[in-house]
């Protein structure tokens, strides 16, 4: 099931830091994306068969419907340190994108079509 994580950060007077390496997400990173602009919509609406995702709202907010056949839970990724790992058979969505939200992810997968999987669990 999804869960939420944080990375190191560092504050100092200067500003904040925060690294993300491969061994925080627990895969190697194949693919980045990025959505901006979002507003009222809702993004999403999927599982994948393979890929492994971890999401970060690098401005504003954003919530995560997530169902992954057996649990039904939301999360509110508001802050730059805080991650969403989501696995493969966490059918999801992503809404309420709020203060210029721009939310970033990191795939262990390049994209395929094939990959995924457009009806959600019961």
């Amino acid at each position: 099931m999804a869960k939420i994580f944080n990375v190191k950060k560092f504050s100092d007077p200067r500003g904040n830091l925060a690294v993300v390496e491969a061994k925080d997400l627990g895969f190697e990173i194949k693919r980045v994306f990025y959505i901006w602009g979002a507003d009222n919509e809702i993004r999403g609406r999927h599982a994948h068969k393979e890929t492994i995702q971890a999401a970060v709202a690098l401005n504003g907010s954003c919530k995560f419907y997530v169902n992954n056949g057996v649990k039904k839970e939301e999360f509110l990724l508001d802050s730059p340190d805080k991650f969403l790992l989501l696995e493969p058979s966490d059918w999801h969505y992503m809404y309420d994108f709020k203060d210029n939200c721009i939310l970033e992810v990191f795939a262990n997968k390049t994209y395929d079509p094939e990959d995924y999987i457009y009806d959600e669990p019961k």
